[in-house]
């Protein structure tokens, strides 16, 4: 077992990996819905109208944010939904316990999420409650990403080269392989050419032209492993992934150019701002800056080192940022100036 491999969980290596996900399975057959009455979650209860300490203190991992609603989930099945701009959460009732990767919502209503045990939610009241659409325990490969092209259209990716598509908005789920490796499938994108992206381990690359039907892998610029892909206008992409590693492709990924980014911390997603700079994010709270549309970047650790394994832009002035303590906002113009940012404490803000 390679022992260089890492999972999304914060970067803990295979064999870390391994104790969390198990021993991979053989083959995956195709999945189908569960019975209706194991799908719908319990209705809310009141007492979870406020944040639960332990929750908002978590592992979190991932986060989405539409119109003004944030939904970020992580351990234990949590899922914490905002409408008023972080100001305050609920924690939604959830029918699962398993550690939740990721969350992607298609409007302010309709959003997915997957995670450990090959689970598969589905909310279609923004996040209030959650439908279990399948999971598969005995596999022992988590989901770590999950993307949708529209209502129907949706990719799943996640540990060991698994790749699950469905194009009923998520009733069933079919297992496709896009590379003879097993390799971790990180992360995945979509430019606004319609190209997408997966940001793999072992500096594994992949692009598909056609929507997801086939997949060329890229000729790769180092062999740690990516976690982030940020497509950029046209063919312009980023790739941030281990040792502070990022890197600049101008033809959807043909050639690749470093960026130096003054730091050793994992770099473990990326964004666009609503001004259209790229603003990547990481390990030891370092986040990154740039003023030239993704040539340069500058660096603000924030001074607290929250571990950040997801960013979002909340508004114009602030971000949500999600990791290894919980949840944290950060004053976008604290992100200007060429020093460390953010405050020292974490939690809900």
């Amino acid at each position: 077992m390679d022992s260089n491999r890492e999972s999304k969980t914060l970067g803990v290596t295979r064999q870390g990996a391994a104790m969390l996900v198990g021993v991979l399975c053989l083959a995956l057959s195709p999945w189908t819905a569960l019975p209706a009455a194991a799908q719908s979650a319990p209705p809310p209860d009141p007492a979870t109208a406020v944040i639960a300490p332990l929750a908002s203190r978590s592992l979190l991992l991932d986060a989405a944010s539409i119109d003004g609603k944030l939904v970020v989930v992580g351990e234990r099945g949590h899922v914490l939904v905002s409408d008023d701009g972080g100001a305050s959460w609920n924690q939604a009732q959830v029918p699962t316990i398993a550690t939740l990767t990721a969350v992607f919502f298609h409007d302010r209503d309709l959003g997915w999420a997957v995670g450990h045990d090959a689970v598969i939610l589905r909310s279609r009241d923004g996040g209030a409650t959650w439908q279990l659409l399948s999971q598969d325990p005995d596999q022992e490969r988590p989901f770590l990403d999950v993307w949708f092209a529209d209502a129907d259209h949706g990719i799943a990716i996640g540990a060991y080269g698994l790749f699950a598509e469905s194009r009923d908005g998520g009733e069933t789920w079919e297992e496709r392989t896009i590379s003879d490796s097993d390799y971790h499938l990180h992360h995945l994108s979509r430019s606004d050419t319609g190209k997408l992206y997966i940001a793999a381990e072992a500096g594994t690359i992949y692009r598909s032209d056609d929507g997801g039907d086939t997949w060329l892998e890229l000729a790769s610029p180092y062999k740690g492993s990516f976690f982030a892909t940020l497509p950029l206008d046209g063919d312009a992409l980023l790739l941030a992934g281990l040792r502070g590693h990022l890197f600049r492709s101008d033809d959807a990924g043909e050639s690749w150019q470093a960026i130096e980014t003054g730091t050793e911390a994992m770099l473990t997603d990326a964004i666009r701002l609503r001004d259209g700079s790229p603003l990547v994010a990481g390990l030891e709270g370092m986040m990154l800056t740039s003023t030239d549309g993704g040539h340069s970047f500058s660096t603000h650790p924030r001074r607290d080192r929250f571990g950040i394994s997801s960013v979002v832009e909340i508004d114009g002035e602030r971000l949500l940022v999600v990791g290894s303590r919980g949840l944290a906002t950060q004053p976008i113009d604290e992100l200007t100036g060429g020093g460390p940012s953010g405050p020292e404490g974490t939690g809900v803000r």
